[in-house]
């Protein structure tokens, strides 16, 4: 049986709550369970000591038995110091596409010439004065 340690959810609609549990990898997200673990409030403040609770003796337990944490359950562990903390992938996201970039180029060239026209009057003013 491949157990896993992820996340339950529970709590209403836009107030999510979720129980951290040891389940059979083959059942639903909110299935049957084999053992709850701790707890997850994400509705709470980041330093809050309720955010999680985790049974630490029972996550050991099966860690030990080789149960896989999902990701979000690692990061708890990770911050706990149970398990190591793992190289994640940095996904490009954030980066805007091909065409915003080119669009992007054509306007800083756009504002670049602009500025290279109005300063070239201001300099030929300037010599006119200073020839005078």
């Amino acid at each position: 049986m491949a157990m896993k340690i992820r996340l339950a959810r529970g709590g209403s609609k836009k107030r999510p709550f979720y129980r951290v549990v040891a389940a059979d990898s083959r059942m639903p997200r909110d299935g049957r369970y084999v053992e709850k673990l701790g707890t997850y409030n994400p509705l709470l403040a980041k330093d809050d000591e309720n955010r999680v609770q985790l049974n630490m003796e029972r996550v050991q337990y099966w860690l030990g038995e080789g149960a896989q944490p999902s990701d979000r359950v690692s990061r708890f562990l990770e911050a706990a110091g149970v398990v190591e903390k793992k190289e994640r992938a940095n996904m490009k996201k954030a980066e805007p596409g091909k065409k915003a970039v080119e669009r992007s180029e054509e306007k800083a060239a756009k504002v670049a010439a602009a500025k290279e026209a109005a300063a070239a009057p201001a300099e030929e003013a300037s010599e006119e004065a200073a020839a005078e």
